[in-house]
């Protein structure tokens, strides 16, 4: 199989995915993906969604900036039904970088700003009725802690495989993950005033509560069994769902796989972490489900550690020990065995930008199957905003402006800076790229 994308119709790129002996559902009717996606009493207006991609473009008090605005109207003029706001601090220690976006009592006028924006510019552009569904995703960074500019990890419990030994970790006791329960509860409401959706209680990518569901090795109420590993996150839903009822929609976007060796990984073969077992998140999304949770976004991997398992990479930080089309079956696949499994929530999958103008064929026919109820694009949306207008009022892709997979968005992110697209919107991130490169 060829490394790198190089297909110049959807007939070679299913054939190559037939020689390899798997298998990926193809649609030509893109009319699916124009269909609602109804949860409960409110309406995703298509089964198009833009994942929580983090710009690191807010102010340092954690408001969104120029940048960060700009960002979002883009998005917002592209049409996607459902726009999955970026990783949100609830409380400072817990930010990625010192950029990233905070939620409290001071920022929440910024915030109204922000989600005005996302309405208003939906509806100037897409009519007064047409309203995205708004999801905001509230995370603690955890062992990614970097506040100040500087790693200040705080760990749910120490792992072989991502500690290094220039850092020092503390390990979060069980008073402050309690605390840090009511602080998540704070943000909600915060949103809910706002007027957002839905929040999302971010378990994925080795942050805070992705590492807690693995912490097989920690002593106390929220490590070694499965009902204290899931412990933090389910007593988040509880606690909302009781201050807040059904004003606000729960979400969650989810690793099921983490590609660490067990019993430092969640969701892995306990004998070969290259294979995933979902036992246990498919029994946690039963459990969200029960609670209420409509929507789950699943993702897998660690984008600090394995990059190439979530985002499937052309050129990256290193080589990838697997084709990227290998990533992308296994994304698919891994929503699909889970939409199978827990049918009454609704699947977002992940996986389509590296598919570049493909995505949308593969994303109808993932829907038309049953595999997933909505496609979820990322890097895509750096480097195509307008991507779901394209497809439903245009019925393709343009490879012109597809994302290419090479990777500068998370080298920008690594770097320190504020990140974007340097291809596709070169005039404003190919002078931060060259920046902080040179």
């Amino acid at each position: 199989m060829k490394m790198k994308f190089n297909y110049e119709s959807i007939t070679d790129l299913l054939d190559e995915i037939n020689s390899a002996g798997f298998e990926l559902p193809v649609s030509y009717d893109l009319k699916i993906l124009e269909q609602p996606v109804h949860l409960g009493g409110k309406t995703i207006p298509n089964a198009l969604s833009i994942h929580p991609m983090e710009g690191c473009d807010g102010t340092k008090d954690g408001k969104p900036d120029k940048l960060t605005y700009r960002r979002y109207e883009r998005m917002a003029r592209g049409g996607a039904g459902l726009i999955w706001i970026e990783a949100t601090a609830i409380v400072p220690e817990g930010r990625a970088n010192p950029r990233q976006l905070f939620l409290c009592r001071q920022n929440v006028e910024a915030f109204s700003r922000l989600y005005d924006l996302i309405i208003s510019t939906s509806q100037e552009e897409f009519g007064s009725d047409y309203r995205p569904y708004t999801v905001l995703q509230l995370t603690h960074s955890g062992r990614y802690s970097k506040p100040e500019g500087k790693p200040a990890p705080i760990i749910a419990a120490e792992n072989p495989y991502l500690d290094k030994s220039s850092l020092h970790y503390r390990i979060i006791t069980d008073d402050e993950l309690k605390q840090l329960e009511d602080r998540f509860v704070e943000a909600a409401v915060l949103a809910q005033k706002i007027g957002f959706d839905a929040v999302d209680i971010k378990s994925c990518h080795r942050y805070l509560i992705s590492e807690l569901l693995s912490a097989h090795t920690r002593n106390g109420e929220y490590g070694g069994s499965f009902e204290n590993r899931t412990r933090f996150l389910l007593n988040i839903v509880d606690k909302i769902k009781t201050r807040l009822g059904d004003s606000i929609d729960i979400a969650v976007r989810l690793n099921a796989y983490d590609a660490i060796p067990y019993p430092y990984g969640w969701g892995v073969d306990a004998e070969d972490d290259s294979k995933p077992d979902l036992a246990e998140p498919i029994k946690l999304v039963e459990l969200l489900k029960e609670k209420g949770v409509k929507l789950i976004n699943i993702t897998c991997g660690n984008p600090y550690y394995n990059p190439h398992i979530g985002r499937p990479f052309d050129t990256g930080g290193y080589s990838s020990p697997e084709h990227p089309l290998m990533g992308v079956l296994r994304l698919l696949q891994t929503a699909r065995d889970i939409q199978k499994s827990v049918p009454e929530v609704s699947i977002i999958a992940t996986g389509f930008s590296w598919l570049r103008e493909f995505a949308a064929l593969i994303a109808a026919g993932g829907i038309e199957a049953g595999w997933f109820r909505i496609a979820g694009f990322g890097r895509q949306a750096f480097a195509y905003p307008d991507f779901p207008k394209d497809i439903l009022l245009h019925g393709a892709m343009e490879r012109r402006k597809c994302c290419i997979a090479c990777s500068k968005c998370t080298e920008i992110m690594r770097r320190g800076g504020t990140t974007g697209c340097v291809i596709r919107d070169r005039g404003v991130y190919a002078p931060i790229y060259k920046s902080i490169t040179t």
